[in-house]
């Protein structure tokens, strides 16, 4: 059986869905909390099952069948986003470039680790992002030095790239479940690129 994260049984919400590397993987999402609340699960019966074991609807708890309608209408849509390009990924992009500024990408994460931020564990993180005067308590903030690096470049911008590698790295360090172990090759290529 596949285990709930801790403190996350009982939530209200519904099934989402992605693509990485070809292969779908589901998981269940607190819609009022903006809040990933499932390992990502890539058979349609198992998700259904754990939603069933673990998740609730406005209505209440209910069975395996009513789970498995909406895992099936996860594969076709997205209450998060309306472009299906926005759900798949693959390893090798994700090792090798930047998420998009203001993507279903950077949304995901935040929502897998509940929004949290790791400034305080790295100073110089800290004072590159004082320097360019950013609002860290705001997520936009990391779109803002994603756009910059995606028009100037790492070595033209090097506060920008210090403050979103150390972000994206620590982002993919707090996710929980197989999600760290999936997302990993998104920390792995910023690694290559210190």
């Amino acid at each position: 059986m596949i285990e709930p994260f801790p403190g996350l049984v009982g939530h209200v919400g519904g099934i989402e869905s992605l693509v990485l590397d070809e292969r779908r993987y589901f998981f269940g999402f607190d819609y009022s909390a903006d809040l990933v609340v499932s390992p990502l699960i890539d058979d349609a019966a198992a998700m259904a099952a754990f939603a069933a074991a673990h998740m609730r609807q406005r209505t209440g708890e209910h069975d395996a069948s009513y789970w498995a309608e909406l895992v099936e209408a996860a594969v076709a849509s997205s209450a998060l986003t309306d472009a299906d390009a926005h759900r798949e990924f693959t390893s090798a992009a994700l090792h090798e470039e930047l998420p998009d500024p203001g993507g279903h990408l950077l949304y995901l994460l935040g929502a897998a680790t509940g929004w949290a931020d790791w400034f305080a564990a790295s100073p110089e993180a800290t004072a590159a992002a004082a320097r360019l005067k950013l609002d860290t308590e705001d997520p936009a903030f990391l779109d803002e030095c994603l756009a910059v690096l995606a028009g100037q470049g790492v070595d033209d911008s090097p506060d920008e790239w210090l403050v979103a590698r150390f972000h994206l790295t620590e982002t993919v360090r707090h996710l929980p479940g197989n999600w760290a172990e999936l997302f990993a090759p998104l920390a792995a290529g910023l690694a290559e690129e210190e």
